[in-house]
């Protein structure tokens, strides 16, 4: 039976798995007297945000829910590019997990579960989690990976919270998407730098692996050990060996691949790796504390705008807020309140973000980028697992 308790952070009053926050981290959000603010006792009594910051973060979060659920599908799915499916709907509903809603009670349970079944349906035979499988269709040998550890990793973070007969339902699933993780990380690689790490379905370019894929794919296995299912320490060791060697020392900054046009350094990457680092347990690292202060100089005070062509502003937004968070201290206080700045004041009238203004994630619309920007957001509210520090 899982065992809930209602914590305040601010003027939100949120359902928190303390249970699973103590048995994972070793750390209770419940101080002697009751419920403490957890927005400031992660860095004591130093506060992240004035009361109107807060205030400004909760109704920036509230509107990009509203504007979620109005758009959601019949079918539980979120509008986006076909390639996109269902990462983009698991992305939506992990928006509203990490704001604080659950699956079976609140506000929104019922928009959350429609979501998990929908994600739930798209697994193939083979366990991968993905609408459009592997075949003719060219944008399927790219996309199918993240679709599978984006869906993945949502439906870990759900599985705790739900009720015993639909985690049954839901273990089954993990359980096959596991087994074609692990065959994904395992195919032959061309060049042995590449061990340990994923790319596309099929082989495409000169690498074998990429970080971008790998960093989601080591989130979903990390999240599944959490979860207490079966992920051997050498699946997670292998893909760590990878992440490190994605590591450009010049530039004090990981890159999207080891070789050719593949070698560079973007907002994404660097947050990628910083949070990848902190999953494998090296939170301080000489490697994320360079790329922290990488991050810094590279900000997001420039709504929407790439830093080159192969820079995403929201879902490089997303990764370096993660990133800066595990960082901690002055990281993140001189990240987090600039980017809640930049977000209030461009933020839609419905509630949502302008889709990515690079060309090829563009595709994916506003549900995309606004679940985006709510994950980018939330780390101060402390609830989803995988992100806590």
């Amino acid at each position: 039976m899982l065992i809930r308790l209602h914590c305040v952070i601010r003027s939100r009053t949120i359902s928190c798995l303390v249970m699973s926050l103590i048995l994972l981290f070793g750390r209770s959000a419940v101080g002697d007297d009751g419920p403490v603010d957890i927005g400031e006792s992660r860095f004591g009594s130093r506060p992240l945000l004035t009361d109107p910051q807060w205030k400004q973060l909760d109704g920036a979060v509230d509107r990009a829910l509203t504007y979620l659920a109005h758009n959601q599908g019949r079918d539980g799915s979120y509008a986006t590019h076909a390639s996109g499916q269902p990462a983009v709907t698991a992305l939506a509903t992990m928006a509203f997990l990490a704001s604080g809603y659950l699956p079976d009670e609140g506000k929104y349970q019922k928009e959350i579960t429609r979501g998990v079944d929908y994600v739930l349906s798209m697994q193939a035979p083979d366990g991968a989690i993905t609408l459009q499988r592997v075949g003719t269709h060219r944008a399927a040998h790219f996309e199918g990976n993240y679709n599978h550890a984006i869906s993945g990793l949502m439906l870990t973070e759900v599985y705790g919270m739900t009720t015993a007969d639909r985690q049954e339902e839901i273990r089954i699933v993990i359980e096959k998407a596991l087994k074609q993780t692990r065959a994904q990380q395992t195919m032959p690689k061309r060049l042995p730098e590449d061990e340990g790490g994923w790319r596309y379905m099929r082989r495409f370019g000169v690498s074998d692996s990429d970080l971008s894929i790998t960093a989601w794919e080591l989130m979903f296995l990390r999240a599944a050990r959490n979860a207490e299912f079966d992920v051997p320490s050498e699946w997670i060791d292998e893909a760590m060996g990878y992440i490190r060697r994605t590591y450009e020392p010049r530039q004090q900054g990981f890159r999207y691949g080891l070789r050719g046009e593949d070698n560079y350094v973007s907002r994404g990457m660097a947050g990628a790796g910083v949070v990848a680092l902190a999953l494998g347990g090296e939170h301080n690292s000489e490697m994320a504390q360079l790329t922290g202060q990488w991050i810094l100089r590279h900000d997001f005070d420039r709504f929407n705008r790439t830093l080159s062509g192969e820079d995403r502003y929201h879902y490089g937004a997303f990764y370096c807020s993660q990133a800066m968070y595990q960082l901690g201290g002055d990281y993140w206080f001189d990240f987090f309140p600039r980017l809640l700045d930049v977000y209030v004041k461009n933020q839609n009238n419905d509630g949502s973000w302008d889709a990515e203004s690079n060309g090829n994630d563009n595709k994916y619309g506003s549900l995309y980028s606004t679940a985006l920007v709510v994950l980018a957001l939330t780390p101060p509210y402390q609830i989803l697992p995988i992100y806590q520090r």
